[in-house]
């Protein structure tokens, strides 16, 4: 029996087959992740660091939206990616800073950063960080003006330096008990999201647990930063007490939330790695050798660059395919 086909089968655009993983989940889940640390910042420092996230926040959904109208594109708000990128600022400063501080970090970042490079997964490097960045190198007294919980009471802040700052000062100072407990939880002075490590690190296993982040990024940064502490690290802590070093600053914040954005983070695992040991050496050798007390910002930045570079040369196995000696298919 012959069978004449006389009608062409049209075949879709992959993917075929669709999972109920979306971008909108996703972004509500790192939201959700980076709700305790908020939370405890307005614990700590009040209604001054609600208003500078809020600042932040609102700031980056109205560029979003304003860029997207005037450029007639699609206005894509409700995928809460303009919302983190916001949240993110606003974590990332301290809660003196003045109100147009948020709103000018949030605007280059969404507006400069991420839509004139093409929106979402086309930004080359993390938005909030290159705010960070740009409002560092722009307003330096305003961004290194920080406020520290007193330490009979977190409703009263005084002015003074973060505790990296007095260690870039003081390079043999040694920590005792009293200051690890400051750091682990809300005694301590810095940015906004770095008011308490253990909150972090809730959000951080949050977005483990719930596969939102590779955990490689994270495992390696914070691995990696322990070991090149204690390699390179200052007079006090040859010992091999890095703990110190690993609670203060932004560190956690860097590694679990900004570091292992999807767009500026390599996409073989292998890629992964290296990407983060790289982000661990960096941001040991700007707080040791380098001007600023604090290195992970200028850490991540610098190897969101290195991206390309390393998918470049450490790709993922295409399925099907098998590697040759030059990287290529076989």
């Amino acid at each position: 029996m012959k069978i004449v086909m006389n009608q062409m089968m049209t075949v879709s655009a992959p993917p075929h087959i669709h999972g109920t993983d979306t971008i909108e989940r996703r972004m509500r889940d790192v939201l959700i992740a980076l709700a305790p640390a908020s939370i405890m910042a307005v614990v700590v420092y009040g209604v001054p660091a609600f208003l500078v996230m809020l600042n932040s926040v609102v700031a980056a959904m109205l560029a979003e939206y304003l860029f997207q109208r005037v450029s007639g594109k699609p206005v894509t708000l409700n995928d809460c990616s303009a919302a983190i990128t916001g949240l993110l600022i606003g974590l990332n400063l301290s809660p003196s800073v003045p109100f147009w501080i948020p709103i000018i970090g949030s605007f280059f970042a969404i507006i400069v950063v991420k839509q004139l490079f093409g929106g979402l997964g086309s930004n080359f490097i993390n938005p909030a960080l290159a705010a960070r960045a740009f409002l560092v190198v722009s307003f330096p007294i305003h961004m290194t003006n920080w406020v520290l919980p007193d330490a009979t009471t977190s409703a009263t802040v005084i002015s003074g330096a973060t505790i990296l700052g007095h260690i870039k000062e003081n390079p043999d100072f040694i920590p005792a008990t009293a200051h690890y407990m400051q750091l682990l939880f809300w005694k301590v002075g810095g940015t906004i999201g770095e008011v308490s490590a253990v909150a972090l690190i809730a959000g951080g296993l949050y977005l483990l647990v719930r596969r939102i982040v590779n955990w490689r990024i994270p495992v390696f940064y914070i691995g990696s930063f322990a070991l090149f502490s204690f390699v390179f690290g200052r007079t006090a802590f040859f010992t091999g007490n890095v703990l110190f070093e690993l609670l203060a600053g932004g560190l956690m914040l860097g590694a679990f939330f900004m570091a292992t954005d999807y767009a500026t983070s390599p996409l073989a695992h292998n890629g992964k790695i290296v990407f983060a040991i790289g982000c661990g050496f960096l941001t040991v050798i700007i707080r040791v050798y380098g001007g600023y007390p604090e290195g992970v910002s200028f850490a991540i930045i610098i190897m969101n660059l290195f991206v390309p570079l390393i998918d470049k040369y450490i790709r993922p196995r295409v399925y099907g395919h098998k590697r040759t000696p030059q990287g290529g298919k076989a």
